[in-house]
């Protein structure tokens, strides 16, 4: 089994993998496992009032987590004009979202990667990831598989290896509806 099998597999299980995403190492699970949520905010001590990304690797895969209902044809056109690449938005969430991937809101933080291997992933896996930065609160974000093992290697089953797409920060992060930066990029 390689090891793209191997964090796969652990998905499919429940467990929490780290994998590179655009900028940063992420973090990320299965979003419609509350078990496995649980176990990713342990792992982070992150609390679960702040939410979480969901990462995919088409718009198709985000569909059933958003409300398009409450969102224009204008901003729809606006949030896909940045796909696939590192721009997260924010958007209205649908009934499928938990508590546990929205946190106190009532939106869902979501992207469309432009990274091969998470692309790969969400496409074998049939769905999207959660993603948040490979680190422990308060710790600089992980860029590499070494840092993912120094870090955090004892709590995660896998991490699926690979390059981060080479830029230097977390993605950007934008509301839908108001078109407001809340993160740069």
């Amino acid at each position: 089994m390689n090891n793209f099998e191997q964090a796969l597999s652990a998905l499919m299980q429940g467990e929490v993998i780290a994998y590179p995403t655009e900028g940063v190492f992420g973090v990320g699970c299965d979003p419609d496992n509350p078990e496995a949520i649980q176990k990713l905010l342990a792992i982070k001590q992150r609390p679960v009032e702040k939410g979480l990304i969901l990462i995919a690797a088409n718009y198709q895969q985000l569909l059933p987590y958003i409300d398009e209902s409450q969102l224009s044809p204008q901003q729809l056109e606006t949030v896909h004009a940045t796909w696939p690449g590192p721009v997260t938005w924010i958007m209205p969430c649908s009934d499928k979202v938990s508590s546990w991937v929205s946190g106190q809101f009532d939106s869902i933080a979501v992207r469309v990667t432009d990274h091969p291997l998470v692309q790969k992933m969400c496409l074998a896996f049939g769905k999207p990831l959660t993603s948040t930065s490979a680190n422990l609160t308060g710790l600089p974000p992980c860029m590499t598989t070494e840092q993912v093992h120094q870090q955090l290697g004892d709590k995660l089953v896998a991490v699926l290896e690979g390059q981060t797409g080479g830029r230097d920060k977390p993605s950007e992060i934008r509301d839908a509806k108001t078109g407001q930066i809340l993160r740069q990029g």
